[in-house]
């Protein structure tokens, strides 16, 4: 029997709350619904377009697929009082990125997959998609490691249309009528059966990693009515080219009033860059 993670009451509380806001401001369209497995663990991975998707994310999973949501989320959120005692009364699971504690954090989101029967969403581009066109980014191997150790079923859910209410870097959100359609499709359980059985090696994750994020962007294009990239956007090396274009520039940093230009922030650790929300910091 799966261990009962959550508060009842709680559950009950922050659900209609939620449910409640979102009504006001999101048109929401779900499809694939019937691909979440209705019970037992399964790994629920999708896009990160803007630092509301949680609250969307969580709606579709919770009335659309009828399975309670589970995040990792960061430390750092796990330290305000009330927010504290909501994730913990339902069943999220706190970690802190760049420490031991974050290996920790994995083995609770493996427990619930496996003990609980949970369903943990997760988003494996560790941050929102700084994509020009909002595309799925290339992700980190966490995701493939879970699933790969666990035996869990991925389920690629993509998604579009939060950009609308906050994009990304911006902090006002667009709150007025007419309310903003926000668009989901959930998949088939992604094939991993290439790579099961074989060593946890990093081809083996990338591959992984690859397979899900294909499934997702599919997903996407399949909304948008667009074709994707070829090849996913690389956070990583486009940062890389930018501070490396920065480095080559003669002079000193420029400064403001409100502190150095953004070009002067390009060296900037990706735990900085990937600070912009509270869901899902392990990149997994």
């Amino acid at each position: 029997m799966a261990k009962q993670r959550e508060s009842r009451w709680v559950k009950w509380v922050v659900s209609r709350i939620v449910r409640f806001v979102l009504w006001f401001v999101v048109k929401p369209e779900w499809k694939g619904t019937e691909h979440v497995p209705a019970q037992g663990g399964a790994i629920i991975a999708a896009n990160h377009l803007s630092v509301t998707d949680p609250l969307t994310v969580a709606h579709f999973l919770y009335i659309g697929a009828r399975r309670w949501p589970t995040f990792t989320m960061k430390d750092a959120v796990m330290k305000i009082p009330v927010v504290r005692s909501v994730a913990r009364s339902t069943g999220q699971i706190p970690i802190k990125r760049g420490s031991a504690d974050a290996v920790k954090a994995l083995g609770e989101a493996e427990k619930a997959l496996v003990e609980d029967g949970s369903s943990v969403i997760f988003y494996p581009e560790g941050t929102c998609t700084r994509d020009p066109e909002l595309w799925p980014m290339t992700a980190k191997n966490g995701v493939a490691r879970l699933a790969l150790t666990t035996g869990v079923p991925v389920i690629p859910v993509a998604h579009w249309g939060e950009q609308n209410i906050l994009p990304y870097g911006e902090k006002k959100p667009r709150l007025l009528p007419p309310r903003k359609k926000v668009q989901f499709r959930a998949g088939p359980a992604v094939d991993l059966s290439e790579f099961r059985g074989k060593p946890i090696t990093a081809t083996v994750l990338d591959g992984a990693t690859r397979a899900i994020m294909a499934d997702i962007t599919a997903l996407q294009a399949e909304i948008r009515g667009e074709t994707p990239p070829a090849e996913p956007f690389d956070f990583k090396k486009a940062r890389q080219r930018a501070a490396e274009a920065k480095r080559s520039e003669p002079g000193e940093i420029t400064r403001t009033p409100e502190g150095p230009t953004a070009d002067s922030n390009a060296d900037r650790t990706a735990e900085d860059t990937e600070a912009d929300n509270g869901k899902n910091s392990t990149g997994a």
